[in-house]
């Protein structure tokens, strides 16, 4: 299979660092070696395993997106950044025709939606890539749909930890209340509860302290009003390279449907993914 170029924008960042060390010695992909990053950022370079890598920042990226453009025509764009800079990102791949696979949380979904409408280029987006997460969603989605209203009368408990330093609350538990929505349960994305102090991490939650800074725990738990019964969910993610191999086969999937050339969808999920797998 010809490899193909990808593009891991959000370095120096954790995420953007796990991918980037994993893409190197994939022998599927061509790494370029540049990375969107924010402004923030004090350095101009950074450097992964044998790969040193240009950091390209907001207020130089559309002079220096031509560079790269001429000298890697065609590439996939793999989004790990930040909850703020997802519909400013998603207007820079749409302007210069880069399709792209956005794993980065939080934005206005709805204007990046609006975005990709008035575009032509063909993405993945999902709040998360983990393959077994996205088909526990699928199956709570199949739930939803064909049980509606089944949890009608129970009471809901979200909980979710993540590193202290994750901005936003998390996708992942924010698509699984609209799934609790539709099975009858009255609950909030507000009421939703965010965990990011490290002491509690580990102490009350007993999160091993090696992945106090890269971790994904969530507890859903329905109660119904009287107390007889209650129902929880779990799924606890150690570490980052779980979401390696989900993103990895959303940019095969994304390289297919451009070879295509026949689908009219244009944006397409992680269920889409493992649909095809």
């Amino acid at each position: 299979m010809e490899k193909i170029p990808v593009m891991i924008n959000g370095l120096p960042g954790n995420v953007a660092r796990t991918m980037a060390a994993a893409a190197i010695v994939d022998k599927r992909f061509t790494i370029i070696p540049y990375s969107l990053t924010g402004a923030d950022i004090p350095h101009d370079m950074t450097n992964i395993g044998s790969m040193d890598f240009t950091l390209v920042k907001p207020d130089t990226r559309d002079e220096k997106i031509k560079e790269i453009l001429s000298l890697y025509p065609f590439f996939i764009a793999i989004d790990y950044t930040h909850p703020t800079a997802v519909n400013s990102n998603a207007r820079f791949y749409v302007r210069n025709n880069i399709p792209f696979v956005m794993g980065t949380t939080g934005g206005d979904r709805e204007k990046l939606k609006q975005t990709l409408d008035q575009g032509s280029i063909l993405a993945v987006i999902a709040p998360n890539m983990a393959k077994q997460i996205v088909g526990f969603q699928a199956m709570m989605a199949y739930g939803a749909r064909t049980f509606p209203g089944l949890f009608k009368g129970f009471s809901l408990k979200v909980k979710e930890s993540h590193q202290q330093s994750k901005a936003d609350t998390s996708g992942t538990a924010r698509a699984m209340v609209g799934y609790f929505n539709d099975l009858g349960v009255d609950f909030k994305v507000d009421d939703i509860q965010q965990i990011r102090a490290p002491e509690i991490q580990e102490k009350e939650w007993n999160i091993p302290r090696e992945h106090l800074s890269g971790h994904g725990w969530h507890t859903y738990t329905l109660t119904a009003d009287d107390g007889s019964s209650l129902f929880e969910f779990t799924h606890n993610i150690n570490g980052r390279d779980i979401y390696v191999s989900g993103t990895f086969d959303a940019v095969i999937f994304l390289k297919e449907k451009l070879l295509l050339k026949e689908d009219r969808k244009r944006v397409f999920t992680m269920i889409d993914v493992l649909n095809q797998a």
